[in-house]
């Protein structure tokens, strides 16, 4: 084969183009190359545009300085459009709770009540309960645990509700529709989105206690539930093959008068008398049963009902009981807990300090100071933890990121492997209002398309596949056209029902043929994150040909707006909404994320510790 002739081999230029041609020469033709797929464009990447995140949380830069922004006291609406200040039921409680004792005291003098107290005293004692009396070790531990680990679940739990500080009945989050907020109306402004309208907490009631922490917050909430799970778990077991069921379970219907006596007694001031070592008063039993067999499962089945994986492919079970359902119920058993823990200290301390301390964390019946320095002892521990959870969040959010992934992973694992079809919603069933959320695109380069409507938009497809390819918007408008109805599951708490129209990712799977090698599919946008670098997101492959994973590019029945994406964005309906990514331009098929931005998945898993795993 012989040289091109632009190229000399003798005198001085040597191996340089044109060397030896006057400059007034003409120029040479060059044979275009062959055409192929292999080229520098295709194989290009876009990861000189990612950033990497920080190893530590700085309050003042964190989530792109995102400004302190202050919520409103507790409200429940009342009818259309009138709205009822929590902080009211402090002096309406104080009133109420004066009126009730001065009831009791009433009620207490009649004769007739005085004999219904002579005859159901409070407590039902069994035989049994008088031949096994007292708590066994395990018990105290187990409360202890529980108690240590309810500090991280609540105020973690609190974090999470801040960044999106409103609830709803049905499925739809629509502004104005809130039956509960603790932010004010929702503005005008168009381009109001899902993270401005997050609110932010003192530092050491929310956890981490800064703005927008939802990630961090996460990681709690979730790690910590399974250890908490787990402890139950063991609870329910040791309850049912020793016998201390019998405490905690009502086993006659005289619970219900001996409870209603109980509730008289104390409301008159004069209190019934406690015999917890041998059986607990009717209404405690009561508060107990409630809190075990009621309030903890439901708590486990809400936070479940929250999983964008389940209720896709639990379609039916979601219908019923939609994620918004699920999550205001979630917050009423959180107000459960809050309100059975500050009943039970009350009369755990205005009941018998020594004993009842005795009984629950030294095992014993006696009026001694064991159980109240094991107590305090527990309590320092507590106090301990609550206090250093914040600042070691701050300074160590990838230890968090990386036990919290560890502890939750293995289930969202499991969810990630189901596969759900099309079909449960309707049209009927679409949102009224879908909320905007992310950092706006602003660059020339997305600006500059937005003018021209596109036509020079390019989605390039590259890395580990047989056939790299740019499409413009007209290509991907021509391949087989795929619409689905699916609910959104933003990270943040809201949702929304809307139609997608656009490219099966699987379409895409069978135009460029991933290589074996290829494990990960990464979706890079024309928008940057709050922290800068474009915003970005790794999905594993084999969720790609899911029936419910899509490139779209219509909304219900309309091209996508600006705020929802122009001109691409993905679907993936089993993962959160944060991984949804927004304003496409480039797919790069990869054998690992590791060595993509930061290495842990996608920009808010770079800069905000979210997890690649969010099917939960």
């Amino acid at each position: 084969m012989t040289e091109p002739s632009t190229v000399n081999h003798g005198g001085d230029g040597e191996g340089l183009p044109h060397a030896g041609r006057e400059p007034t020469d003409p120029p040479v033709e060059l044979p275009a190359a062959p055409d192929s797929s292999v080229t520098p464009h295709a194989v290009a990447s876009f990861r000189s545009q990612l950033s990497i995140g920080k190893d530590v949380v700085d309050p003042s830069t964190w989530a792109g300085s995102v400004p302190v922004a202050h919520g409103i006291a507790p409200r429940v609406r009342v009818g259309d459009s009138r709205w009822f200040n929590l902080l009211w039921l402090l002096p309406i409680g104080f009133v109420v709770l004066i009126v009730a004792v001065a009831a009791g005291k009433g009620l207490r003098d009649m004769t007739s009540v005085q004999h219904f107290i002579a005859s159901y005293p409070g407590t039902v004692v069994s035989a049994d309960a008088i031949r096994h009396p007292g708590l066994p070790v395990w018990v105290g531990v187990q409360h202890f645990f529980n108690l240590f680990l309810l500090i991280f679940i609540i105020r973690s739990g609190i974090q999470i509700l801040s960044d999106h500080p409103r609830l709803y009945w049905t499925r739809h989050s629509t502004p104005g529709r809130d039956w509960f907020r603790i932010q004010k109306p929702v503005p005008a402004d168009p381009l109001w989105t899902a993270k401005k309208d997050s609110i932010s907490l003192p530092g050491q009631v929310g956890l981490p206690g800064i703005r927008h922490s939802i990630g961090l917050a996460r990681w709690w909430h979730l790690g910590v539930d399974t250890l908490w799970l787990l402890n139950g778990a063991v609870f329910y077991v040791l309850l049912f093959t020793t016998g201390q069921w019998r405490h905690v379970v009502p086993t006659s219907w005289s619970v219900i008068p001996n409870a209603v006596s109980v509730l008289i007694q104390y409301l008159s001031l004069q209190w019934p008398v406690e015999n917890g070592w041998v059986a607990y008063n009717s209404l405690q039993l009561i508060a107990y049963f409630i809190t075990i067999f009621i309030a903890a499962p439901l708590a486990l089945v809400t936070g479940l009902g929250m999983s964008p994986a389940l209720s896709t492919r639990f379609k039916p079970i979601s219908r019923l009981f939609s994620i918004q359902l699920a999550r205001s119920l979630h917050f009423l058993v959180l107000v459960w807990f809050l309100f059975f823990i500050t009943i039970h200290v009350a009369l755990v301390f205005t009941t018998g300090l020594l004993r009842n301390l005795n009984h629950i964390y030294a095992g014993r019946d006696a009026t001694d100071w064991v159980g109240f320095a094991v107590f305090a002892a527990s309590m320092v521990v507590v106090v301990v933890g609550w206090v250093a959870a914040t600042p070691f969040t701050l300074r160590h959010p990838r230890v968090v990121q990386r036990v919290g992934s560890a502890l939750i992973g293995p289930l969202q694992r499991l969810f990630e492997h189901l596969d759900a079809t099309p079909g449960e919603y309707g049209e009927k069933d679409i949102s009224p209002y879908f909320w905007h959320n992310g950092e706006y695109p602003d660059s020339p380069e997305y600006t500059a398309l937005f003018d021209g409507h596109f036509a020079d938009y390019r989605l390039r497809i590259n890395g580990l596949v047989e056939h790299p390819v740019e499409l413009t918007l007209t290509q991907l408008r021509a391949l087989p056209h795929h619409e689905q109805i699916t609910q959104h599951f933003c990270i943040q708490g809201w949702s929304g029902v809307a139609k997608w129209g656009g490219v099966s990712m699987q379409t895409i799977l069978d135009l460029v043929k991933p290589q074996p090698e290829a494990k990960w599919v990464v979706f890079y946008s024309l928008g940057d994150g709050p922290d800068a670098g474009i915003y970005y997101d790794a999905h594993p492959i084999e969720q790609m040909s899911n029936h419910l994973s899509m490139l779209a590019y219509d909304m219900n029945g309309e091209p996508l707006s600006f705020g929802h994406g122009a001109p691409l964005r993905l679907r993936n309906e089993i993962q959160l909404g944060f991984k949804q990514v927004k304003w496409i331009k480039g797919i790069e098929f990869v054998g690992r994320f590791s060595e993509v931005g930061g290495g842990y998945g996608g920009y808010n898993q770079d800069h905000e510790f979210f997890g690649y795993r969010q099917t939960i």
